[in-house]
C-alpha cells in the first residue's frame, strides 16, 4: 500500500514503536513529520527525532524534526502550524507519544498519575485537535491512536494502573471522535500491539524479562500503513490489534 506525497506526523517518533512506525510510513512514500522532545540521547534510551530523521533519509525519505511536548498546548498548535506552513496539510496523525510508571495505586505519587494522563490521553486530544480544522476543511484524513492490550487487560498492570486507566480511555477517546467527524471524511482508529513488542523502552522497562516471544514491530508497522490510507468511505471508530488489521488486510 502506498501514501505517496501524503504528510505524516507521527509523535513519540524519536525511538521504540514510534520510530519504526516513521520509518514504515516513509517506506510507503510518505513525508513524514518526528515529533517529540527528545534532541538528545541518554544513557539508557536511545533515539532521537533527528537520528530518525536521518534514518529516513538514508532510506530514500523526506522527512523533517519538530520539539514537540504534546501536553503543552502551545507547542503542540506550533509544531502543527510548522507543518501547515512547510506542507500546507496534515494527512494522518499517529497519536504514539505515551509513558508509564510501573508502581502500585498506593505507591503512585499524584505527581506520576497525572502525568501518564496528561501524557498518553491528553497529549492525544490536543494533537487530534490541532489537525482537525485542516482535515475537516478538506474532508480527508486519518487519526491514528496507539492504544496497547493492557487497557482490557484483566488484573493488574505491570506497567501501572495509570497506564491502563489512560490506554482505555483513548479507545473511548477514539470510538466518539470517530463517530464525531466522520461527517467530514475523516477516519479514527486505534491500533495495538497484540503482545510486547521488541523496543527500547520496553527492554528499559522490563530488563530480566524473558523477550525471546516479544514481537518485531513488523505488524505495527504495516497495520499503521494500513490505516494511514484509511479516510472518506474507508475504515473508521475501529479499535484492533495489529494482528487483528493485518487478517483484515489479508481479506480484502
Amino acid at each position: 500500500m502506498r501514501l505517496d506525497g501524503k504528510i505524516a506526523i507521527v509523535t513519540g517518533g524519536s525511538r521504540g514503536v514510534g520510530k519504526a512506525m516513521a520509518l514504515g510510513l516513509a517506506k510507503s512514500g510518505a513525508v513524514v513529520v518526528v515529533a517529540a522532545r527528545t534532541e538528545v540521547e541518554t544513557s539508557h534510551l536511545r533515539g532521537t527525532i533527528g537520528k530518525t530523521v536521518e534514518e529516513i533519509r538514508r532510506a530514500g525519505g523526506e522527512a523533517l524534526p519538530i520539539v514537540c511536548d504534546v501536553t503543552d498546548e502551545t507547542s503542540v498548535g506550533r509544531m502543527v502550524s510548522t507543518v501547515m506552513d512547510r506542507f500546507g496539510r496534515v494527512d494522518t496523525l499517529v497519536n504514539n507519544s505515551g509513558i508509564a510508571f510501573p508502581a502500585r495505586t498506593w505507591e503512585m505519587p499524584l505527581k506520576r498519575w497525572e502525568l501518564v494522563l496528561k501524557v498518553n490521553l491528553t497529549g492525544a486530544f490536543l494533537c487530534a485537535r490541532a489537525v482537525l480544522p485542516g482535515m475537516m476543511e478538506r474532508g480527508a484524513g486519518s487519526i491514528i491512536n496507539i492504544s496497547s492490550i493492557q487497557a482490557t487487560q484483566k488484573g493488574s498492570v505491570d506497567t501501572g494502573l495509570a497506564y491502563g486507566v489512560s490506554k482505555a480511555a483513548l479507545e473511548r477517546f477514539t470510538i466518539g471522535l470517530a463517530a464525531e467527524v466522520a461527517p467530514f471524511g475523516i477516519a479514527v482508529n486505534c491500533l495495538k500491539p497484540r503482545g510486547a513488542v521488541n523496543t527500547e523502552g520496553m527492554r528499559y522497562l522490563h530488563a530480566s524479562a524473558d523477550k525471546t516471544r516479544w514481537d518485531p514491530p513488523d505488524m505495527m508497522i504495516t497495520a499503521c500503513v494500513f490505516l494511514a490510507a484509511q479516510g472518506e468511505g474507508g475504515i473508521t471508530g475501529l479499535v484492533a490489534t495489529d494482528e487483528e488489521i493485518i487478517e483484515r488486510v489479508k481479506s480484502e
